[in-house]
């Protein structure tokens, strides 16, 4: 059973930074890929990055524009999502999510789901 635990969201200003932390258990994650995904009140969930716990792929979505970075401590099973220059179109909860293989940015792709964290942003 994959479990994952989202932490580092909270209220931040215009501009400010925030590192989310999501720490995966239940099984190894070598060949997993790992997402971020958020979702605001009203609209659908949205992809935001993935990483794959193997290396050499890196995902964003098209509104990061070089703002965020996604990160793994393999050691730690822990995946970071650092977000720099935020704005009031960021404040969103945020998820972590995991799936065996590679994926698309499509939440359909992912089978397990933290409980997810609240950032946001005030302007």
């Amino acid at each position: 059973q994959v479990r994952l635990v989202e932490s580092g969201g909270g209220l931040v200003q215009a501009g400010g930074s925030l590192r989310l932390s999501c720490v995966a258990s239940g099984r190894t994650f070598s060949s997993y890929t790992m997402g971020w995904f958020r979702q605001a009140l009203g609209k659908e969930r949205e992809f935001v990055a993935a990483i794959a716990w193997s290396g050499g792929y890196r995902r964003y979505g098209d509104f990061v524009k070089g703002r965020f970075t996604i990160s793994g401590d393999n050691a730690k099973n822990t995946v970071y999502l650092q977000m720099n220059s935020l704005n009031s179109e960021d404040t969103a909860v945020y998820y972590c999510a995991a799936t065996p293989g590679l994926a698309t940015m499509d939440p359909a792709d992912f089978g397990s789901w933290g409980q997810g964290t609240q950032v946001t942003v005030s302007s």
